[in-house]
């Protein structure tokens, strides 16, 4: 081909207009990635996208998501937490995610009662819920709570000197009430001398109770029970005379004296009457716990073989702990001669049964009736409830009683593509590969090459 001066302008426009489509094909392609984003996983198992059931509750919620995470200036571990958020965004655009620094912020963490290692709030409508730990099964079983529409009524007896459920006094639940209307709970205080227990109460509490309840109200209180209603009684040592009812209906009993423990000197507490509790039970409640509770003043209790109740002990002493029946004052001991118990003891024990009554008769599951005994009150008083765990176990013993401990079973997808197990046989070839296989190639290259140039 002859080249003219005409062939290499033609060269030169077809090189221009090459260069342009190029240029506007690639600038196309970076307009459309900011219109549309596909993602894909490519990792074995698809261990970085979130389980089918948290992208099928994600469908169902149709209003934004507002998490914030009251964390410290740590990149680590505030790009763990985008990465996780991140997945669940990509199925739900309107979730938004902030980072606040809990040092900066000392007014809004006290408002939030948010511990002082740093939680995860997430809020959805008018209710908000907090997790310490972030993972799938946190979060999506947080958002499913967060979604339930149904009300629940938590409804606290008073007239005998209880704990108030509103107030700021020391002695009182007050906190502890506003945290639970945080998480959608409605909470009520009623008299039985004035009114009858509500047909929709999804949990009665007994708070601390100083003086007996009159025989009436004893009546309307185990007619409750029997009719399969869920309870929470906060005991007390000493407690009152007049709930032998109560407690004979339950098949528990307090045992004389106060639970005391020298072990809390351990955690820096001095008054030996301070129980703390740092291991728990596998159940719905303490399943996910890992820090420690504290129980001002508790008492123990023991619990009778009954063929009505299933008994599971919840919170239990170390060994070193016993029943003080004495004056806890100066120096104190064990004294087995006057009918003191020693540890471990029961200080919490859950009670559950399945009572068949006229409202569920047409029904094909029956509810779980649900008791909860706790042998002291003041670890959710407005003192003691800013003590690591407390609240935590506060709320997981409410949301199981009132039946809102529904959860998405997540299973935790494994990377198997991250081990590599060989065996014996694949061992000793790769040993004696690089120890012997190749040090010898090494060798005979080097000789061949000394003899290639002596050739020469």
């Amino acid at each position: 081909m002859k080249v003219t001066r005409r062939s290499r302008l033609l060269l030169r426009l077809q090189s221009l207009i090459f260069t342009v489509l190029f240029i506007a094909v690639i600038g196309m392609l970076a307009w459309l990635s900011t219109q549309y984003v596909y993602q894909a996983d490519w990792t074995r198992g698809a261990r970085n996208t979130i389980s089918d059931g948290s992208r099928r509750l994600l469908d169902t919620m149709h209003e934004p998501v507002r998490i914030t995470a009251f964390v410290r200036e740590d990149e680590i571990t505030r790009n763990q937490i985008r990465d996780l958020v991140g997945t669940y965004q990509r199925f739900k655009e309107d979730i938004t995610l902030e980072f606040i620094n809990p040092d900066l912020a000392p007014e809004r963490i006290r408002e939030l009662g948010i511990a002082s290692g740093g939680e995860i709030v997430i809020r959805y409508q008018e209710r908000s819920e907090k997790i310490q730990t972030l993972s799938e099964q946190q979060l999506t079983n947080a958002l499913l709570r967060l979604t339930r529409q149904e009300q629940r009524w938590i409804v606290f007896l008073t007239g005998h000197g209880e704990r108030r459920s509103s107030g700021e006094t020391n002695h009182g639940l007050g906190t502890f009430s506003q945290e639970l209307e945080r998480k959608g709970l409605n909470v009520e205080a009623i008299s039985l001398v004035e009114t009858e227990i509500p047909s929709n109460t999804s949990l009665l509490v007994l708070a601390s109770p100083t003086s007996a309840m009159l025989p009436g109200e004893m009546d309307k209180l185990q007619s409750y029970i029997e009719k399969g209603g869920n309870l929470l009684w906060l005991a007390e040592p000493d407690s009152p005379v007049g709930l032998e009812p109560l407690a004979e209906q339950l098949g528990v009993h307090l045992l004389p004296g106060t639970v005391v423990d020298a072990t809390t000197q351990m955690f820096g507490i001095e008054n030996p009457t301070f129980v703390v509790i740092t291991g728990y039970p596998r159940h719905d409640i303490t399943s996910m716990m890992t820090t420690v509770t504290v129980f001002p003043e508790a008492a123990a209790l023991e619990t009778s073989d009954s063929a009505a109740w299933k008994v599971v002990p919840l919170l239990t002493t170390l060994e070193h702990a016993w029943t003080e029946t004495g004056e806890i004052k100066g120096e104190i001991r064990f004294d087995s001669d006057q009918d003191e118990r020693a540890g471990p003891l029961d200080i919490g024990v859950v009670l559950t049964r399945t009572v068949a009554d006229e409202t569920h008769k047409d029904d094909t599951k029956i509810p779980e009736q649900r008791v909860v005994v706790i042998g002291d009150g003041d670890f959710l008083s407005n003192t003691y409830l800013g003590n690591p765990g407390n609240l935590e176990l506060g709320l997981n013993i409410v949301r199981w009683l009132s039946h809102d401990d529904a959860t998405i079973e997540i299973h935790v997808k494994s990377a198997p593509d991250t081990t590599l197990i060989l065996g014996k046989v694949a061992q000793g070839v790769i040993a004696i590969g690089f120890l012997i296989g190749m040090p010898l190639l090494l060798l005979l290259s080097g000789i061949l090459i000394w003899l290639r140039r002596r050739r020469r």
